[in-house]
């Protein structure tokens, strides 16, 4: 929960700015409408600081997100080998995940684009946390990765960050280039749902559908084989080339 409060300080800095100048507003002596308005705007901001950050507190430092222990169903009935890791600017588990599965080959792939990606979270994220010296600078849709080499490609929490269709249609077509028969990708996210957008509210806005989801990975060739969740707000996909 802190990371995300570091990462996103300005908006909640703004959100308690908001709080402040409401509820003092609420008690001067202003029309009944102001008063309401005042009310309103204290309520939204309270709601925004205390859930989004319980929430994340929930997902990030509660759950087995971070745990692991759902990495057992995602590799049902395989012992990979050769693994991609992708992210988009900010790698906080792929050491972990080292650590936890059993040895592997693995190729780590970043795929910032200071071009594209300028939001100022995913800036500060990446100051705060710099890729680690093996990690490899990839276009999203041109991976330094053999064809047929991999039996797993893994993305946390980061693909939403192609923020085009196509985009993420042409990340799914190299995932599936670069993986071996019988290989899968494994892909956790946030989706535009409701629960995300209790969480979060206009945030929400910055994930994706799950129904999108899947077109960009059909319109790849791929297929999913598995969904599950962890906790109300991320779901684990499994995706497969067709058999």
């Amino acid at each position: 929960m802190m990371t995300i409060l570091r990462f996103n300080w300005p908006l909640y800095l703004a959100a308690a700015l908001v709080l402040l100048a409401s509820t003092t507003g609420s008690f001067m002596t202003l029309s009944v409408a102001l008063k309401l308005a005042c009310g309103a705007a204290a309520a939204c901001s309270t709601y925004f600081i205390f859930i989004s950050l319980g929430v994340s507190h929930l997902i990030y430092d509660r759950s087995d997100l971070y745990r692991w222990r759902w990495m057992e169903r995602a590799f049902q009935g395989m012992t990979p080998q050769h693994i991609v890791f992708c992210h988009a600017g900010f790698d906080e588990a792929s050491q972990i995940l080292k650590d936890k599965l059993p040895p592997a080959d693995w190729r780590v792939l970043d795929h910032f684009d200071p071009h594209h990606m300028s939001e100022p979270s995913i800036l500060r994220a990446r100051r705060l946390f710099p890729p680690t010296p093996e990690t490899v600078a990839s276009p999203y849709d041109r991976w330094p990765v053999e064809s047929g080499s991999m039996d797993a490609v893994i993305a946390l929490l980061a693909i939403h960050e192609f923020r085009s269709e196509a985009e993420r249609t042409a990340w799914f077509g190299e995932a599936r280039r670069c993986l071996k028969s019988g290989g899968r990708i494994i892909l956790a996210e946030h989706v535009r749902d409701f629960a995300n957008f209790a969480a979060f509210g206009p945030g929400f806005f910055h994930f994706h559908t799950r129904t999108n989801w899947r077109r960009c990975w059909e319109e790849a060739g791929l297929q999913a084989s598995d969904e599950f969740r962890i906790t109300p707000w991320v779901r684990v996909f499994i995706i497969i080339p067709p058999c």
